[in-house]
């Protein structure tokens, strides 16, 4: 039995997690947001400095477990925006040194993969739909294998520049989706799926154009979109299902909130026969519980760095999910 603490420093959330023998005791963030324009690296570093004590305090508060009873740190290492990035490691290796204790560097991507377990799922196909990462992934052979993404930009980042030019500001996916749910008439949009990849640049274009032209209301459009790009996911997630014969789909990431993509997914599920698997809202959106989940399985699996070893660890802003050997599988 081991307690890891969990670190996330991705993007705008910097969070900060406990977990012990797979139960996470604590889960604590805080998010950079704007009220028009898009993330700014630099400034949501800056917040996560500014932050990261508050909340790492607030996360031994609510577990209950003191300092001296954490058995390692584990932290993103990537991908993700690399001023982000480095002030997690930063905050992870001080709080290594200072307690004596080990790291564990682990891959964003597959811990949003990972926490899937808790939802019961075991060998799953995952439809991962977050900001900067869209991708259809499944595990085979020591390694998280993808077998379809996005060919330009993450889901979640269309979403948040299709509301930035419609003036709202960063996060803009719930809004989007609250503006979806009064959409009277669908309104048509490209429909981008090449083999089992996708690409949203072309859709976005046109959804800017619409916007620019003032003839569409908000709603409709914003319905228009998830109706259009939630079911081209769900089309690339049910031909991964096909193609690797598993019967069980995770979704997860951030736009994995969304009450439309869920239910598309549901839909799909029942047609084939497979069963639908989706974490509660607080594990979908970028979290340090899922980082701390992963460490601590990682951690019993042998996967830790200490001493100069530790010191020399890098982040790898551009890490992608089937570049790590899953040794812990």
């Amino acid at each position: 039995m081991s307690t890891i603490l969990g670190i996330e420093s991705t993007a705008h959330t910097f969070g900060v997690a406990i977990v012990k023998n797979g139960k996470v005791l604590s889960n604590c963030k805080d998010s950079y947001t704007t009220s028009k324009g898009g993330i700014i690296p630099i400034k949501a570093a800056e917040h996560h400095r500014r932050v990261e004590q508050k909340v790492y305090d607030a996360a031994l508060n609510d577990s209950g477990v003191k300092e001296d009873k954490i058995d390692t740190v584990a932290f993103s290492q990537g991908p993700g925006l690399s001023p982000c990035l480095l002030e997690g490691i930063r905050f992870a290796k001080e709080i290594s040194e200072r307690l004596g204790k080990p790291l564990v560097p682990v891959n964003h991507c597959i811990a949003h993969l990972e926490i899937g377990r808790v939802t019961g799922a075991t060998n799953p196909v995952m439809l991962y739909v977050s900001g900067a990462n869209t991708q259809v992934i499944a595990y085979a052979s020591n390694k998280f294998r993808v077998f379809g993404e996005t060919l330009d930009i993450g889901t979640g980042n269309f979403i948040d520049n299709f509301a930035r030019h419609a003036g709202i500001g960063f996060p803009g996916g719930p809004k989007m989706e609250s503006f979806a749910k009064d959409g009277r008439e669908y309104i048509e949009l490209p429909y981008s799926v090449k083999g089992m990849d996708i690409a949203l640049s072309g859709i976005l274009t046109n959804l800017k154009q619409k916007i620019e032209s003032k003839r569409f209301r908000i709603e409709d459009l914003s319905h228009s979109m998830q109706e259009t790009v939630f079911a081209m996911l769900v089309e690339v997630a049910e031909r991964a299902l096909a193609h690797t014969g598993k019967k069980e789909l995770l979704l997860g990431g951030g736009v994995a909130c969304n009450k439309r993509l869920q239910e598309m997914c549901k839909i799909m599920c029942k047609e084939r026969g497979a069963i639908f698997f989706c974490p509660e809202n607080s594990l979908l959106t970028d979290n340090a519980a899922m980082i701390a989940f992963l460490g601590e399985i990682m951690f019993e699996s042998g996967v830790s760095f200490s001493g100069k070893e530790a010191k020399e660890l890098d982040i790898r802003p551009r890490q992608r999910t089937d570049d790590v050997t899953a040794t812990w599988r």
